[in-house]
């Protein structure tokens, strides 16, 4: 669905249909590797059930779709967690709630939880059948409509090899040069399921008041990812607001990981991440969110929300958006798994993924970018040559040999960054 359209979010095409239970008694179960639809009542909270083995890892993530034009205020938003059987919480330490913040614009908002398995401090490390509780929380002047809900449940398999349980102490914390060149178009989805993809590079949109755009980024291990979004100029208007504009980056099991906020008073603002450490297993192991967020090798994605306030005092149309991506670092070895990941490939950045990054294709179920040769979509990579991708496109196989360098050198006069208390959202 292109972006502008009356649905604000396209749901993935194979999510399944499940009601959620007020109860844990009650509750459906969810499979490892699948999405699902469902809803949440105002200030309603909702069951649903997972069965665990003593092994894997499993991460949860729940977006709420609130509807467009609907009154939403600072602290509503939404909690996730996983629970054991006593209605404990398995692992306090996740981010488990979203909130619209200081935007109080409508937008699709994503909370995560997992169930860890590791130190003996953690609970929930035995097999048995555990609760995913999703809470929907608004203030009493807040539109009391239904929000749909996209539930996603991540397996991740253990390791063949226990490694140390500790997380890097430094790390490459320099901010690079901002990538430079022409700009080239690439329309960003609706949602996590047709996020268009973008290798290194300076990428052009438009972002209208009070909607969402998602794009996703293939960062391998030992890769850092860097992000600048830059808000154009507006026509016309007056006045400054002070929270407008809001690029977010969640990880491949949709985790929040850290976002970057700007105002807007009709001229160019730009807002930038924070440098985040190249991706390593290891990283789980720290304290800082934003640094165990980075955890995953595969697609990161950056969702771009303009606050719908903007509309007010600059009009509807459509704004210039600029994103300068770069990805930079050697890629490593990936940590040996004694399995298979939920859904498979979750955590691999393959060479089917960059030549996605290079022509634009939409995440599964989604659109193809609007760069002009993103006509056909990728369904698998084949032993077929270097580089070679094999697509199907109107109804026929072809093989397309394309590559790009997406690699960068390293930040010249890289300093390092000790951890530090996570950043409050």
């Amino acid at each position: 669905m292109a972006a502008g359209a009356s649905d604000p979010y396209a749901f993935a095409a194979d999510a399944e249909p499940v009601d959620g239970t007020p109860d844990a008694a009650d509750a459906v179960p969810l499979a490892p590797g699948k999405t699902y639809k469902s809803s949440v009542r105002n200030n309603g909270k909702l069951y649903y059930r997972l069965r665990l083995d003593s092994a894997s890892n499993a991460y949860v993530s729940a977006t709420a779709i609130p509807r467009l034009g609907t009154r939403v205020a600072y602290s509503d938003g939404i909690k996730v967690s996983v629970q054991d059987p006593a209605g404990n919480k398995c692992f306090s330490g996740d981010a488990g709630d979203a909130r619209f913040g200081p935007t109080e614009s409508p937008r699709p908002l994503t909370a995560w939880a997992s169930r860890r398995i590791g130190a003996d401090e953690y609970s929930c490390q035995e097999a048995g059948t555990y609760s995913v509780v999703v809470e929907r929380t608004s203030r009493a002047g807040s539109s009391p409509d239904d929000w749909d809900l996209e539930l996603q449940y991540v397996s991740e398999p253990s390791l063949k090899k226990t490694g140390r349980a500790t997380a890097p102490e430094t790390w490459n914390s320099a901010s690079p040069e901002a990538v430079g060149g022409a700009a080239r178009t690439r329309r960003g989805g609706t949602s996590f399921n047709e996020a268009s993809a973008l290798e290194q590079g300076v990428w052009r949109d438009r972002i209208r008041a009070g909607r969402t755009l998602y794009y996703r980024v293939p960062v391998d291990w030992g890769q850092q990812i860097f992000a600048t979004a830059e808000l154009g100029g507006a026509s016309g208007g007056d006045g400054f607001l002070g929270n407008a504009f809001v690029m977010s980056l969640h990880n491949p099991v949709r985790a929040f990981v850290d976002d970057a906020r700007t105002g807007y008073g009709g001229k160019a603002r730009p807002a930038t991440l924070e440098p985040l450490p190249s991706v390593a297993y290891e990283n789980r192991y720290a304290i800082d969110d934003q640094v165990s967020g980075m955890r995953f090798a595969g697609w990161y994605y950056l969702a771009v929300h303009l606050g719908a306030a903007v509309a007010e005092k600059f009009g509807d149309g459509r704004l210039d958006l600029t994103l300068r991506v770069r990805v930079s670092g050697t890629t490593g070895e990936g940590p040996a798994y004694a399995g298979t990941a939920e859904p498979r490939g979750v955590f691999d950045v393959t060479a089917g993924d960059k030549a996605a990054a290079a022509s634009g294709a939409a995440a599964a179920g989604g659109r193809d970018g609007a760069d002009g040769d993103a006509t056909m979509k990728l369904v698998a990579v084949g032993g077929i040559g270097a580089g070679s991708v094999l697509v199907l496109g109107l109804g026929v196989w072809t093989v397309v040999a394309r590559r790009r360098a997406a690699a960068a050198a390293p930040a010249e006069g890289a300093a390092s960054r000790q951890y530090e208390p996570s950043r409050a959202r």
